[in-house]
């Protein structure tokens, strides 16, 4: 992916450019009022729901409203991170608003933003966030995309406040990007799910597999996870497997049994054998 466009910095802002508004008061959005907090200046939340707008308001010193009628005019940066069926609403309700504008989604075009201004973009956090989760956002890649150079610049600018990873992708390359993301965040996490529910059954924790999971993760990245693959699958340790699947019901049977399939195609393409 190359090196970080810019390293994390202390900047003066100046002006106008010392407010941001965030739209949205979820997840993803309390982490950057937070982080871009300590930085910058708050100047407001808004939410469809007062109460989420005041909860998070309160943490950043900003003012909650939930009236988009009500959004400061002059704020340098306007953020919207609510669910992406949302921001195209949003972004055509703000008509001729004018204003620096981008979302936080990996999947919604950047020209979703385009009724708002001529000067929108992307600010996306590649990261999973739960709000009382503490997260170290220095560390987060954050891929910026702008209507123009200049835009991109200054969302770069801005990203490189909270961030020492802060990188250019397009809305095809960010898609893509999430498409991964999904797979090595949030599908892994429903088999760790499936795995700590197959552990409740017989008297234990999930953490009894943290090292297994920090095991794998390491040797993931230290060479390949094609390389690091392991297991019955991996081995096509057929006599194995099948009496997994003799211990599993429902959708964990079927889940067990498309991702041994999976593996053994992927290192026995020339073997036809189906479970």
């Amino acid at each position: 992916m190359g090196k970080s466009a810019y390293r994390h910095m202390e900047r003066t802002l100046t002006g106008n450019e010392k407010d941001i508004v965030i739209l949205g008061a979820g997840n993803v959005a309390t982490h950057l009022a937070i982080s871009l907090s300590r930085q910058a200046h708050i100047s407001q939340i808004y939410n469809h729901n007062i109460k989420g707008a005041q909860e998070l308001a309160a943490q950043v010193r900003a003012e909650a409203i939930d009236d988009l009628r009500a959004l400061d005019p002059h704020a340098g940066l306007y953020i919207i991170s609510v669910k992406d069926d949302a921001i195209a609403t949003i972004a055509e309700y703000m008509k001729g608003f004018g204003g620096l504008w981008a979302h936080t989604s990996g999947s919604v075009p950047m020209s979703a933003l385009s009724p708002t201004s001529d000067t929108y973009g992307v600010f996306y956090p590649m990261q999973t966030f739960s709000k009382y989760v503490s997260v170290d956002m220095a560390k987060v890649p954050i891929f910026i995309e702008g209507s123009s150079e200049n835009v991109t610049e200054h969302l770069k600018e801005y990203a490189s406040l909270i961030s020492s990873k802060v990188y250019e992708a397009d809305s095809e390359r960010r898609a893509r990007l999430h498409i991964a993301a999904v797979f090595a965040c949030n599908f892994t996490n429903r088999l760790w799910d499936i795995s700590a529910n197959l552990l409740k059954k017989i008297g234990l924790e999930f953490d009894t597999m943290q090292p297994l999971v920090e095991a794998m993760l390491t040797k993931a990245c230290a060479v390949t996870p094609h390389e690091g693959q392991t297991g019955p699958a991996r081995r096509k340790d057929m006599k194995i497997i099948k009496k997994h699947l003799e211990m599993l019901e429902g959708e964990d049977k079927e889940l067990y049994s498309i991702l041994s399939d999976s593996i053994i195609k992927q290192y026995y393409p020339d073997e036809q054998d189906k479970l």
